[in-house]
C-alpha cells in the first residue's frame, strides 16, 4: 500500500483524489485506495490503543512510525477513511474514522475550542516511550494471544520494544493458539481500552498548543463531514466550537484573519492557504448545519481572498497585496502536507461560485488550476489537491437545495440522502422555505419552496432544477441516477 519507500507519508490528498476516481467507474482507484487504507490501519503508523496517526512510517511497512502526530495530517486521514466509509460501507473504515475523531477530540482541542497544532514524539526525553511496549507487560494486561496479534515479540520488534501493528491476519493467530478468529477479534477489540486505560499512567507526550487557521480549517471541514456521515453530532459539535474560536479569538480589530494563537494572544496576518483552508471548513459547516452565518463568513473570506492575494495574471499569490515586500512574491503551487493555497482557493472559489451562480468566483478558481495543469502531468502526487478541483471544473457538478422546517424530521430525512452518500462533485444549500435572509444570502436557495408545506429537495446544474422531491426515498434514488 502508499506510495514509494521509506520513509513513506500517508498522502491523504492522493487518495482523496483516487477517491473521485472511483465515481469515474475506475476500480483500480478503489484497490489502490483500500489496500492502502487497510495497510496503514493496522500499521504502527496508527496509535493501534489511543486512535489518531502519527506523521510518517520510517519504513516501508507502515510498522514504526515518527511518533509524532500532527493535527493536519489526522484532520485529513479523517476524511478520507469517512469516505472510504460512504464508498465502500465496511465497518473497519467507519472504526478508523471514529478512532480518530476522538483522538483529535480527547487530545488535540482546546478548551476554548481551537486544535492545537501538533503532538511531541517524545516524552520523558526518549522517542516512542509514551506508546511502545516491553512483552512481559503487554502480555500480563492482555495475555499471549493478543500481544501476538498485535505483532509483539519476547525480544521486541523494535529497538528491545514492541510498537503495536497487526502485520498478519488474526486467523492466523488464533489458529496457533486454536481459538475462534471472532473470539480473538474481540478480545483484540478489548484490549484496545484495557490498554489505553493502562498507558494513561505514563507521561503524556507534550502537545504544541499554538492554534493554526488554516489546520483548524482542516479539523473543521474533516469533522463536519465525519459528524453528518457517521451520525456523531459530537463531531459537529466540536467542528462548530473551533469554527467559533477562530472567527471570534483570530482575527484583529479590522476583522483581518490573523494565522497563529497561542495563550490568548494572536498574531501574523494569515495567508492564502489560512483563508481557503478556514473557508472550506465553513462552507462544509454550512452544507451541515444550514446555519447561514457560516456561508456569509465563506464570502467574507473568498472576497478577502479576491481583494489581496489574487495575481492579475492568474492564481494567488501566498502573501497578502500589503504583506512586507519581497523581492519575490512567493506561488504556493505544490500540494505538500497539506492543500497549497492555489488549489484551496481555487476550490473555495468553485464551490462558492456553485452556491452563487458567480461566475467571477468559477473563473478565477480556473484560472489558478490552469497554471499547475502541465507539471500535474508529469508530478501528479505533488498537485493531487489541484487535481481534485481540476475533476469539478470538468464536472459535471451538481447543486442540490433542501428546504423546509428545520424542526420537520422529513427535512433531515432528505439531507441524510445526501450527507449518506460520496458526492464529490456536489454542494448543499440547506433552508427552512420561510427564510428570506437565508434565501438572500444563498442564491441556490431563492425561489426553492417547500411544495405543500412538505420537506423538498432540488436537484440542479447551473441553476437549474429537476422536479422537486418530497418523498426521501425517491430522492436518494434520483441522486444515485444523477452524476456527481
Amino acid at each position: 500500500g502508499g506510495f514509494g519507500g521509506a520513509p513513506k507519508f500517508p498522502q491523504p490528498m492522493v487518495l482523496e483524489w483516487l477517491l473521485r476516481q472511483t465515481v469515474r467507474g475506475r476500480s483500480a482507484a478503489l484497490d489502490m485506495v483500500t489496500v492502502t487504507l487497510d495497510r496503514m490501519a493496522a500499521g504502527g503508523l496508527q496509535d493501534q490503543v489511543g486512535g489518531g496517526f502519527a506523521r510518517y512510517s520510517t519504513d516501508a511497512m507502515w510498522h514504526v512510525p515518527h511518533f509524532e502526530k500532527m493535527l493536519s495530517d489526522n484532520a485529513q486521514l479523517l476524511q478520507v477513511y469517512t469516505n472510504a466509509w460512504l464508498v465502500t460501507r465496511e465497518q473497519r473504515y467507519r472504526d478508523v474514522a471514529v478512532r480518530t475523531a476522538d483522538y483529535l477530540l480527547r487530545e488535540m482541542q482546546q478548551t476554548g475550542g481551537g486544535f492545537s497544532t501538533s503532538q511531541d514524539a517524545d516524552s520523558e526525553g526518549v522517542e516512542g516511550k509514551f506508546f511502545v511496549w516491553g512483552w512481559d507487560e503487554l502480555v500480563a494486561a492482555v495475555g499471549e494471544p493478543v500481544a501476538e496479534a498485535f505483532g509483539a515479540d519476547p525480544l521486541g520488534n523494535w529497538e528491545g520494544t514492541n510498537v503495536l501493528w497487526l502485520p498478519v491476519p488474526l486467523d492466523e493467530v488464533a489458529k496457533r493458539h486454536g481459538m475462534n478468529e471472532r473470539t480473538l477479534a474481540a478480545e483484540v477489540d478489548a484490549a484496545r481500552g484495557t490498554l489505553f486505560a493502562a498507558r494513561e499512567g505514563r507521561a503524556h507526550p507534550a502537545v504544541d498548543d499554538k492554534a493554526i487557521a488554516g489546520w483548524n480549517g482542516l479539523a473543521i471541514r474533516a469533522l463536519a463531514v465525519a459528524g453528518r456521515s457517521l451520525d456523531e453530532p459530537a463531531y459537529i459539535d466540536a467542528a462548530i466550537a473551533s469554527a467559533t474560536f477562530v472567527w471570534e479569538s483570530m482575527r484583529d480589530d479590522t476583522g483581518r484573519l490573523l494565522r497563529s494563537w497561542r495563550a490568548g494572544t494572536a498574531h501574523v496576518p494569515a495567508f492564502l492557504d489560512d483563508h481557503a483552508l478556514l473557508g472550506l471548513g465553513l462552507i462544509t459547516l454550512y452544507e451541515t448545519t444550514g446555519d447561514v452565518r457560516w456561508f456569509k463568513r465563506t464570502e467574507t473570506l473568498a472576497a478577502n481572498i479576491l481583494e489581496m492575494f489574487a495575481d492579475p495574471s492568474g492564481g494567488f499569490f501566498l502573501t497578502a497585496d500589503d504583506a512586507e515586500t519581497l523581492v519575490v512574491r512567493p506561488k504556493e503551487v505544490l500540494d505538500t502536507a497539506v492543500p497549497s493555497g492555489n488549489a484551496a482557493a481555487a476550490e473555495l472559489l468553485l464551490r462558492l461560485g456553485l452556491f452563487t451562480g458567480g461566475r467571477r468566483l468559477e473563473d478565477a478558481a480556473t484560472r489558478a488550476i490552469e497554471l499547475v495543469l502541465e507539471p500535474a502531468r508529469s508530478h501528479p502526487s505533488a498537485f493531487a489537491h489541484a487535481l481534485g478541483v481540476a475533476d469539478m471544473v470538468l464536472g459535471p457538478t451538481v447543486e442540490i437545495a433542501i428546504v423546509g422546517p428545520i424542526d420537520d424530521n422529513r427535512r433531515s430525512e432528505l439531507i441524510d440522502q445526501v450527507t449518506h452518500r460520496y458526492l464529490p462533485c456536489s454542494v448543499l444549500a440547506i433552508g427552512s422555505g420561510g427564510d428570506e435572509t437565508t434565501a438572500t444570502s444563498v442564491a441556490l436557495l431563492g425561489a426553492r419552496v417547500a411544495i405543500g408545506g412538505r420537506p423538498t429537495a432540488y436537484i440542479c446544474e447551473r441553476f437549474v432544477c429537476k422536479a422537486p422531491i418530497t418523498d426521501a426515498t425517491a430522492f436518494g434514488t434520483a441522486l444515485d441516477a444523477t452524476p456527481s
